[in-house]
């Protein structure tokens, strides 16, 4: 990472939330004190988006994209794309539905 984004990584630890956007972070700090007394400690946002990439009808088959996000910066700079992570493909003609937790546990091993 580089210095300068360095610099950004304490953004949500300095800055008051305003907006309900922070409301989801401030629960967090709440439920899981140990882990914010450290502002340098890196929050991650899990998206899970489904695609065909064959079009909308021409064949029954997804994927699943499994995004990180990260939301130590601010709302402006975790949205863009420097600072998403495609980490998984999960191809499945179905959703994984209840069995996507074993498609993740390799994001999860990794991550701890």
């Amino acid at each position: 990472m580089s210095p300068k984004t360095i610099e950004h990584m304490t953004w949500h630890h300095s800055h008051d939330m305003v907006d309900g956007d922070g409301e989801a972070y401030k629960h967090f700090n709440r439920v899981h004190s140990q882990f914010s007394v450290e502002s340098r400690n890196v929050y991650l946002g899990l998206c899970i988006d489904r695609f065909n990439p064959f079009g909308l009808f021409v064949a029954p088959y997804s994927y699943w994209s499994v995004l990180l996000t990260v939301y130590n910066l601010s709302l402006g700079m975790c949205k863009r794309l420097d600072f998403m992570f495609l980490s998984t493909f999960i191809p499945d003609p179905n959703n994984p539905g209840r069995n996507i937790d074993v498609c993740l546990c390799p994001l999860i091993d990794e991550l701890r």
